[in-house]
């Protein structure tokens, strides 16, 4: 069973781009992998939920 995560980063103006890539770095040691990333910057993440 798969349970998902929708998140709206806040990236502020500046390193955008580091930020973002820290995220979504954060996310995965947690074991979320991305799953969509929508062009408003929603970000939907799934993994197994029996993990």
């Amino acid at each position: 069973m798969k349970e998902y995560k929708v998140i709206l980063p806040k990236l502020g103006f500046r390193n955008r781009n580091k930020n973002l890539e820290d995220l979504l770095n954060q996310y995965a040691r947690e074991g979320w992998v991305v799953n969509h990333i929508s062009q408003t910057g929603t970000v939907v993440f799934e993994r197994n939920k029996n993990r």
